[in-house]
């Protein structure tokens, strides 16, 4: 292809790895997401890197503009000033001096335009973007009544501006990208940037796309409740669900988010219909992920606030011109690595404090991995890194820390001093607790020191007292068999 490919990034709210027919899951139906797979290269193994406060998808979504870590990429990630997302505060603005993949793209004269939802603040939003419709500023709303804003070429785009629309989000998202693919300029390349609020909660989906709960089976790691505290235990996430979990209520809640899901699916599909239909899809690079996953049951719990697969653990599809069809790459991947290689197929130099390496030779053929491990963090009370066989997770108590009270701002709870570690070949649910093997300790050591140098060079900024309780002897570790 001798012009610059065109990009779709199309990005869900809260859908986790497995919970698509292409990668194995039978209780839902998603058609356009298997398509996009056959036609397409699937990274089995991508990642997010986990939050600094409860709104997950905040720093998530940063990494994947930025190529940055979730320490690196707001600029104030130690601020306790969580919000709706209707605020301009430290701990969701973007720093002004980190260009976003579609601020490069723009600047390089692509056409680049949003549609959905934008968790991070409007000034960002406004360098990124030459045109938008229907545009939500935050983190969550009723399917049915989402605040919507216009383009605003000022860039101001002010609360009192919003408005709102009959119909459910994913059908008025997946109509404004069909109408911008529609009008697309044939002489300049356009990045399309479709942000779907679904399948967050309140998860309602249509009547056509309702599961029925005997349907659907009981996740394999389901419990009642976790049987230690995460540190986050009474989040928004946690409480839409009675503890200890019913299975009655988990089943029902699982099939209304494979619903909402069968929805999404829906609306992917007719974007995709209309870049065919257009014959566009022969210059364009079609890009499908999520800012995180949802637990739902899984280890007693209900949100993504922890370090489990289901809640780190992203879909990543990948189609277009000069990539596989059909191939899957089963190494460790992350949303930094999205960017390298949006960066990278549109002739862009990746920048070199970016923490992102592009995937493109894996698009074109088989490549040996880049890294053998992966790290990720929740607020202060949980650290993570995987290799391809072994996670350890790392829990620390509210104790250690100062935690200010802040109006409206989730107060976490008193968390735990607890070492998990799991191996994943054996057991992918995460159900057995191996660190009590002695001669599994040195596995242990090693990916504790890992752990401890991916927080340093990635400045985390409680990774010191974090080293001070490990060897001060004052942390606790867990050396019993215990389930989750």
């Amino acid at each position: 292809m001798s012009r610059r490919p065109n990009f779709i990034v199309i990005i869900a709210d809260d859908h986790r790895q497995e919970s698509i027919g292409a990668n194995g899951c039978r209780e839902v139906a998603t058609p356009h997401l298997d398509a996009l797979a056959r036609r397409g290269t699937n990274f089995t193994r991508a990642y997010c890197q986990g939050s600094t406060h409860p709104a997950v998808c905040v720093p998530s979504r940063a990494t994947l503009m930025t190529g940055r870590s979730i320490y690196e990429a707001t600029l104030d990630p130690t601020a306790f000033d969580y919000t709706d997302g209707q605020g301009e505060v430290p701990s969701f603005t973007l720093p002004p001096g980190m260009q976003t993949f579609p601020e490069r793209l723009r600047q390089a004269g692509y056409a680049t335009h949003a549609i959905g939802k934008w968790h991070n603040d409007r000034a960002a939003f406004a360098r990124s973007f030459s045109s938008a419709d229907r545009i939500f500023f935050g983190g969550m709303s009723d399917h049915d009544r989402v605040p919507l804003h216009d383009f605003d070429p000022t860039g101001a785009y002010p609360p009192a501006a919003k408005r709102f629309e009959e119909g459910l989000s994913t059908d008025l998202f997946a109509d404004s990208a069909v109408r911008f693919l529609s009008q697309a300029r044939r002489d300049e390349p356009f990045c399309l940037y479709v942000a779907f609020t679904a399948p967050h909660d309140p998860r309602t989906p249509p009547p056509r796309h309702e599961v029925r709960p005997e349907a659907v089976n009981l996740p394999r790691n389901f419990m009642p409740i976790h049987p230690f505290d995460t540190g986050d235990a009474l989040v928004r996430d946690e409480v839409l669900a009675p503890i200890p979990r019913p299975p009655e209520d988990i089943r029902q809640q699982v099939a209304d988010y494979y619903g909402m899901i069968q929805h999404l699916d829906e609306g992917i599909g007719a974007i995709l219909q209309a870049a065919e239909s257009r014959g566009l899809l022969d210059d364009t690079v079609v890009i499908y992920t999520a800012d995180h996953g949802l637990a739902v049951g899984q280890h007693g719990l209900m949100g993504k606030q922890n370090l489990y697969e289901h809640s780190v653990h992203v879909p990543l599809i990948v189609a277009g011109p000069g990539v596989r069809a059909g191939a899957t790459v089963p190494h460790l991947v992350w949303h930094a690595d999205t960017r390298a290689t949006i960066l990278d197929l549109a002739g862009l130099p990746v920048e070199g404090d970016s923490r992102g390496v592009s995937l493109a030779r894996h698009l074109a053929g088989d490549a040996p991995a880049q890294r053998d491990h992966l790290c990720a963090a929740y607020r202060t009370s949980q650290r993570m890194i995987r290799t391809d066989r072994w996670k350890l997770i790392r829990y620390y108590p509210r104790s250690l820390f100062e935690m200010p009270t802040t109006p409206g701002h989730p107060i976490p709870t008193m968390g735990s001093a607890v070492d998990q570690l799991f191996d994943l070949d054996n057991d992918p649910d995460e159900r057995v607790n191996l660190v009590w093997r002695d001669d599994l300790a040195p596995v242990v050591a090693d990916l504790a020191a890992r752990l401890s140098r991916w927080q340093h060079e990635n400045g985390d900024p409680w990774s010191a007292i974090m080293d001070a309780a490990r060897y001060s002897g004052s942390r606790p570790q867990s050396r019993h068999p215990e389930s989750a």
